[in-house]
C-alpha cells in the first residue's frame, strides 16, 4: 500500500502547511487574538514561499487547488475567527447585540466571500499575473497588521471586514506583486512574526520595535490596496484600458 500524499511535491507540502497554520491561528483567537493575527502573516509566508518553491522545484496539478483550500482556511477562516474573537471581548453581553450580531455576520460573509473568490481563482486566473477582486490574502493581512498596531476598537474592525468581504466579490483587478516588493513584503512580515521571540531572548531591542513593524506592514499592505489597481503596473503588464485599446 503507497500514500496518495507521496505524489505531491515540496511545493504542496509548504501549501498543506499554511493550511494547518491557518487552524492553528482559528484556535490561538479564542486565546490571544494578537497570536493569531502572527499566525496569520506567518500562513502569508508560507503562501508565498509555496510559489517560490514551484518555480525553482516544479509543481503538480493538484497544486493549485491545494492552494485555493489552504487559503479558505488561512486568510479566510482564520482572519474571520480573530474578528469575531474581537468584537465578542471578555464578555459577549455587553458588546450588544447588535455589534455582536454585526461582527458576526461580516465575519460570515468574509468567509463566504473568501470561497467564492478562491474557486473564481482557481477557475480562471491562477495562470495570470493578475488576480479580479481584492487578494484574500491581502484582505487578511491588513486585518492582522491592523489587529497587532493596536486598531482592534470593534466598530471599525466590523465595517473594514465587511468592506474586505464586498472588494473580494468586486471587479477590481490587481496586478501580481513584482518580485522584490513581494520581497519587501515577507521581510516584513517574517519580522512582525518573530518580534517576540526576538523580545525574549534579548533585551537589546526596544519594546516599541514590534508595533514599529506592525504600523510598517499596514502601510506597505494598505498602500498595494489603495493604489495596487491603478497605479501598479509595470515588469510588462498593461493596465486593462490600455489592453482595451490596442485590441
Amino acid at each position: 500500500m503507497s500514500l496518495r500524499v507521496g505524489r505531491l511535491g515540496l511545493a504542496d507540502a509548504v501549501t498543506v502547511a499554511n493550511a494547518a497554520v491557518g487552524f492553528l491561528a482559528v484556535v490561538a483567537a479564542t486565546v490571544d487574538a494578537a497570536l493569531a493575527a502572527r499566525l496569520i502573516l506567518l500562513a502569508a509566508i508560507a503562501d508565498g514561499l509555496d510559489g517560490v518553491v514551484a518555480r525553482h522545484r516544479g509543481s503538480t496539478p493538484a497544486g493549485p487547488y491545494l492552494d485555493s483550500l489552504a487559503d479558505v482556511a488561512s486568510f479566510g477562516v482564520a482572519p474571520a475567527a480573530l474578528v469575531s474573537v474581537v468584537v465578542l471581548g471578555d464578555d459577549p453581553a455587553a458588546a450588544g447585540a447588535v455589534l455582536v450580531a454585526g461582527g458576526l455576520g461580516a465575519a460570515a460573509l468574509f468567509v463566504a466571500m473568501a470561497v467564492a473568490r478562491l474557486g473564481l481563482y482557481t477557475a480562471y486566473d491562477s495562470g495570470s499575473r493578475e488576480t479580479v477582486g481584492v487578494p484574500t490574502t491581502l484582505a487578511a493581512t491588513v486585518l492582522a497588521a491592523a489587529v497587532l498596531a493596536g486598531y482592534t476598537a470593534p466598530i471599525p474592525l466590523v465595517v473594514a471586514t465587511a468592506v474586505f468581504a464586498v472588494l473580494m466579490g468586486s471587479t477590481v483587478t490587481y496586478p501580481d506583486l513584482h518580485a522584490q516588493d513581494a520581497l519587501v513584503m515577507g521581510f516584513v512580515q517574517a519580522a512582525v512574526v518573530v518580534t517576540p521571540v526576538a523580545h525574549a531572548l534579548t533585551t537589546a531591542l526596544p519594546p516599541w520595535i514590534g508595533e514599529g513593524f506592525a504600523f510598517a506592514l499596514l502601510f506597505l499592505s494598505g498602500g498595494y490596496l489603495l493604489l495596487g489597481p491603478h497605479f501598479y503596473w509595470g515588469d510588462g503588464i498593461r493596465p486593462p484600458e490600455e489592453d482595451v485599446e490596442r485590441a
